[in-house]
């Protein structure tokens, strides 16, 4: 194993020890489904003939190439862990906090920290690709809105995965 590899696993076991802990109970149980249907053959991680499988159950045909590097973003063997750990770095990949809340304020001519519920429903459904109302409700389920205003700094703490401090 070259030094760049054993990096590499060493980041990914820093990683998976608190991963864990990172995500909130229901994401662990959406992506303990998601894993699940993916793990084809149910042995407890994802390869290449589950990919396969996979994509043919949707009636697609992808390149091995393409799955192969799918599953070379990895490690080590694509177990549950793994996968949560992957998907953990993938959220960490969004725009810097600051960017993110910026794009909010833009809105927000007074500079208050929010926005109104209706305001923020209006531009999903009409601008852009279009919410439908399942997604709103969706989206709406869990987001900081006290009476009507829509918090875009709690908002934001949450898609980062930040500690948000009432």
């Amino acid at each position: 194993m070259s030094e760049g590899d054993e990096d590499k696993k060493t980041r990914a076991e820093r990683a998976t020890s608190n991963v864990f802990a990172k995500l909130p109970q229901k994401i662990l149980q959406e992506m303990k489904e998601a894993f699940t249907m993916i793990d084809q053959n149910r042995d407890g991680f994802i390869d290449l003939n589950d990919l396969r499988e996979m994509y043919s159950s949707l009636g697609a045909v992808p390149q091995e190439t393409v799955m192969k590097d799918m599953l070379k973003e990895a490690p080590g063997p694509l177990n549950f862990t793994m996968f949560l750990s992957l998907f953990s770095e993938k959220l960490s990949g969004t725009d810097p906090e600051n960017t993110i809340q910026n794009a909010f304020s833009m809105f927000d001519d007074a500079g208050k920290g929010y926005l109104p519920e209706a305001y923020i429903k209006d531009l999903l459904q009409n601008m852009g690709d279009n919410f439908t109302q399942d997604e709103m409700r969706q989206t709406f389920k869990e987001a900081p809105v006290e009476g009507g205003k829509f918090d875009y700094n709690k908002f934001t703490a949450i898609i980062k995965g930040s500690n948000v401090e009432d």
